[in-house]
């Protein structure tokens, strides 16, 4: 779906945003692009959605390069998240989703209702401005934007910014459903609970680098410490050890009346990140 190689980006002479990205991105994938402010990843998801141009290496979506995806086919094929959401604050979400709508065939469109029901939009803003609208309504209402020409390919960025943990589990479950109709995701983000919860792979991008590309499961076993931390009471008081797991094949070392909790410690997206990239997220 997407394939990726030595691609270079540059704001100008003495601002290389991108420095040789390499990767794929296969059929009905859902693949995280993980990254700080200002490492590259939204440069990465405007390339790849046709924004930016006049990058150097290879580009290539539905099987063929970018430079010569004809625009309205291309456009017709993608759905578009934004971080800031891009609607008309003049217009309600209904009136917002009709104009967009006008851009795809009738046959590929979604029922703009439903859509909006299923992200549970409050019906008593449908047809008020989108300028009286929350945040999180207005995130929502940029969901439907993205799904209602029914993509085979969707871009989103920040998915879940400024919504309630609620709302961010219901988008994470929307997401999961296009990933089940066969949709490949693109997800460009800074939240490492998304990533974990969401992606097949991801890639951590820092400086305009990928620095680690593989399966969530993959990098946190790679990285972890493989030791367990033990709660137990022994003699009236509660104890903790943290032990290596390989240690416990012959039982447990020490004395106790009764065991209270057994816990991998398993390192955390982020804590890996840090490791590769030098840096935190945020």
């Amino acid at each position: 779906m997407i394939e990726v190689k030595d691609l270079t980006f540059s704001y100008g002479k003495d601002k290389q945003a991108l420095h040789g990205l390499n990767f794929s991105v296969g059929d009905g994938e859902i693949f995280g692009f993980l990254g700080p402010n200002g490492s590259g990843k939204s440069t990465t998801q405007k390339i790849l959605t046709g924004i930016l141009k006049e990058h150097d290496g290879m580009v290539s979506l539905f099987g063929k390069e970018l430079r010569e995806v004809p625009d309205q086919e291309f456009f017709q094929k993608i759905g578009v998240l934004f971080e800031f959401p891009y609607l008309y604050a003049n217009l309600s979400a209904l009136d917002n989703l009709r104009y967009f709508s006008s851009f795809y065939p009738k046959e590929q469109l979604r029922d703009a209702l439903e859509v909006l029901d299923e992200l549970e939009f409050k019906k008593d803003f449908l047809r008020k401005p989108v300028s009286s609208y929350s945040k999180g309504m207005r995130q929502r209402v940029s969901m439907a934007r993205a799904l209602i020409s029914s993509p085979k390919l969707l871009f989103l960025d920040e998915p879940t910014s400024g919504l309630d943990p609620a709302g961010a589990v219901l988008f994470r479950r929307i997401i999961e459903k296009e990933r089940q109709k066969g949709t490949t995701v693109f997800v460009t983000t800074h939240n490492m609970l998304d990533a974990d919860l969401l992606c097949d792979r991801v890639a951590f991008i820092s400086d305009g680098n990928i620095v680690a590309l593989d399966t969530p499961e993959n990098l946190k076993e790679q990285n972890s410490s493989r030791s367990i931390a033990v709660h137990y009471l022994y003699q009236g008081r509660r104890e903790e050890q943290t032990l290596d797991a390989q240690s416990l094949k012959s039982g447990f070392p020490f004395p106790f009346d009764e065991l209270i909790s057994i816990h991998s410690q398993e390192p955390t997206l982020e804590d890996i990140f840090i490791q590769y990239a030098g840096r935190r997220l945020s």
